[in-house]
């Protein structure tokens, strides 16, 4: 039997999932101490992020220290990963990621980058392997779901992508943990929806800590 597709995103009170993109993001994290814009763009995704960087589960699958916090957030970290089958990405979010993430980096699945470009799959450590789809967001989907088996494949981001899949009918389920924080400008998650074919229900309401609060729908068509 085939998973749900899904997406989990981190957002702004004023419904932003990133702040305001700055270009030095694409420069190796070794040189964005030569980039000053990045100081507030970091801060304002720290802010964001707040609720995942404690967590012992996070801690360890990105290899960024020992320890770290076991309550009811870790265990929403772990399970959205252990859910996970496969994951499909915009390719934004992938050269912001070939630039940031670690050598071992933290899918541990396969991933599928919808593209215009052409490329041969990038193995790296850790078993992520990242295939780079240029015939659209249904073709992605199927490689994922293939890929997947009984597990879930998960529209990793950016926002762009995610609206993609959701006006088109192929999300199942969706979870966001809305941050106290406000950005004013940014990447923008529901820009653009055609909210006259969706209607959600809420499934579930978590808030753990004050650092987020996690809000689960299932996606029904309208």
């Amino acid at each position: 039997m085939a998973g749900k597709v899904f997406f989990s995103v981190s957002m702004s009170l004023d419904g932003f999932t990133a702040p305001v993109p700055v270009d030095a993001l694409l420069a190796p994290p070794e040189q964005w101490d030569q980039h000053p814009e990045l100081e507030h763009w970091l801060a304002q995704w720290m802010e964001l992020q707040a609720w995942i960087f404690p967590q012992r589960f996070f801690r360890e699958n990105l290899h960024i220290g020992e320890g770290g916090e076991e309550g009811r957030d870790n265990d929403i970290a772990r399970e959205t990963f252990e859910r996970t089958g496969a994951s499909i990405m915009g390719k934004r979010m992938f050269d912001f990621g070939e630039a940031a993430w670690p050598k071992e980096a933290p899918f541990h699945t396969d991933v599928f980058v919808v593209t215009h470009q052409q490329r041969d799959p990038w193995v790296v450590p850790g078993g992520t392997s990242f295939h780079f789809v240029n015939d659209g967001i249904h073709s992605a989907l199927d490689r994922a779901r293939d890929a997947a088996g009984d597990r879930d494949v998960r529209i990793a981001g950016g926002a762009e992508t995610i609206l993609q899949y959701l006006n088109a009918g192929l999300v199942d389920e969706f979870t966001i943990a809305l941050a106290p924080v406000l950005f004013g400008a940014g990447g923008s998650l529901f820009d653009g929806v055609d909210a006259s074919r969706i209607a959600l229900e809420q499934i579930r309401s978590e808030q753990p800590s004050p650092r987020a609060t996690h809000l689960t729908y299932a996606v029904r068509k309208r």
